[in-house]
């Protein structure tokens, strides 16, 4: 079953113009050009945002925590499935093993994803799915297609760079700081962009 399976890379979160609070996950086929992008929710969002800027929040989040509590208890996680879509919402299984045996649970995509992040664990499809769900990104054929983990495609949004053009160098350091400390993980990732730009 492995050699069937289609692996997958993050490429990012972008805002949903179409849908208020919520957040579009975008994956990509390892080896290919088609994405799979995924409406989901505020919290799921900011967990994968902030590990992919690697941003260090000031308590742990509750997928943080989940990391914490399976290496405590000697269960690390090996992969993530993306296995059944139906009526739009997407499935994943989390395969994790304890040394011993392997087991599967059965998780939100958005979740699976935020795990699979913290465990760098790869990320993988089946190809029935991606060949249902999986477009060539673009604007138009991202507001035609739909998806749920409560999910579906958007537009995705443009660069927010000059909102923080104003600001110096060290203006930006402690904003980020600050919005770290507030727990704001969306204003963060964008500043880290933007001094990311200046870099």
């Amino acid at each position: 079953m492995q050699n069937k399976l289609i692996r997958l890379k993050v490429i990012g979160i972008s805002y949903s113009q179409t849908q208020s609070g919520a957040y579009a996950l975008i994956l990509a086929e390892e080896n290919g050009e088609r994405r799979l992008p995924i409406i989901i929710g505020g919290f799921e969002a900011q967990a994968i945002v902030i590990k992919l800027e690697n941003l260090e929040p000031p308590r742990p989040l509750t997928h943080d925590l989940f990391k914490s509590f399976a290496e405590s208890c000697g269960v690390t996680v090996e992969q993530v499935i993306i296995n059944k879509l139906r009526e739009g919402i997407f499935y994943s299984e989390i395969i994790c093993t304890d040394g011993e045996r392997r087991f599967q649970i059965d998780s939100r995509t958005s979740d699976a994803v935020a795990l699979a992040l913290r465990f760098e664990c790869p990320i993988y499809i089946e190809p029935h799915i991606l060949n249902e769900a999986g477009i060539i990104m673009t604007t138009s054929t991202v507001e035609e297609k739909t998806g749920k983990d409560t999910e579906v495609p958007v537009k995705k949004k443009e660069s927010q760079a000059t909102e923080y053009s104003e600001y110096g160098l060290d203006e930006l350091k402690e904003m980020l700081s600050d919005a770290i400390g507030r727990e704001d993980y969306e204003q963060a990732a964008s500043i880290r962009d933007e001094i990311a730009r200046r870099k």
